[in-house]
């Protein structure tokens, strides 16, 4: 289960239910990288009974991806989103929706293409 210090959200269908049957979950964490100077966003997918459940996977593989790592540590932000339909290629593994009254053009600059951003 996510540490006390962590910020936890569970979105997608069902919320933070159980479920009898597994789900799968993607599950975006945030870490910061000292060295570079940088936040990374990261998503993996895990299959559980709850949301809660696959975030504490999440974090298990975190602590992992940290240790391998030098300068890099988890943020404490987990957010986990329960897939609907068959896992396959086009499936959505993670949505976020943002309540605002921006423009698009605006919105978009604002949170999601900045200018600081490093991708590939």
């Amino acid at each position: 289960m996510p540490s006390a210090r962590e910020v936890v959200a569970c979105t997608g269908s069902g919320g933070s239910e159980g479920h009898d049957e597994p789900s799968w979950y993607g599950v975006r964490r945030v870490f910061r990288h000292r060295e570079l100077g940088v936040y990374a966003e990261r998503v993996t997918l895990w299959s559980a009974g709850r949301p809660g459940d696959a975030i504490g996977r999440a974090e298990a593989e975190a602590l992992e991806y940290c240790a391998a790592l030098e300068e890099v540590d988890c943020a404490g932000y987990a957010e986990a989103f329960r897939m609907d339909g068959v896992l396959g290629e086009g499936a959505e593994v993670f949505s976020l929706m943002r309540e605002s009254d921006l423009p698009s053009g605006v919105h978009v600059r604002r949170f999601f293409a900045t200018g600081r951003e490093r991708t590939g």
